[in-house]
């Protein structure tokens, strides 16, 4: 399983990748395998700010519907595109071109956030 170390992770399985007061989101490669063939990644809230844990969107897959979950407080600034056509990238490259959203942040939002050693004692 792939837990990149540069980047945070909360218990709910996105990763979050800090630049300045911009964070990329997406989910963790555990949570892509768990929901299987991803189908559909669905974010309406483009433009809205939202609360730390407010749910921000949905990834559906060929089982399951699950809800994404903002772990900072911020203002969502930007919807991945290409998800729109192909959100199988989700599946074959979750910390890249798989990312979904990029959230311009509130102030220091970014703590309480995982490590990758501690997401990974989480995942097992």
């Amino acid at each position: 399983m792939n837990i990149p170390e540069d980047l945070k992770y909360t218990k709910e399985h996105e990763w979050i990748r800090i630049e300045g007061d911009v964070a990329t989101i997406g989910i963790t490669d555990f949570a892509q395998g768990e929901l299987g063939d991803i189908v559909y990644v669905e974010i309406e809230t483009e433009g809205e700010s939202l609360e730390t844990e407010e749910v921000f969107g949905t990834i559906e897959a060929v089982k399951t519907v699950s809800d994404l979950f903002m772990p900072v407080t911020g203002e969502i600034i930007e919807f991945n595109s290409k998800l729109a056509d192909s959100p199988e990238v989700v599946n074959s490259d979750p910390y890249g071109d798989g990312w979904m959203i990029k959230v311009k942040m509130d102030g220091s939002s970014a703590d309480g956030l995982l490590s990758a050693a501690a997401y990974g004692e989480i995942v097992g």
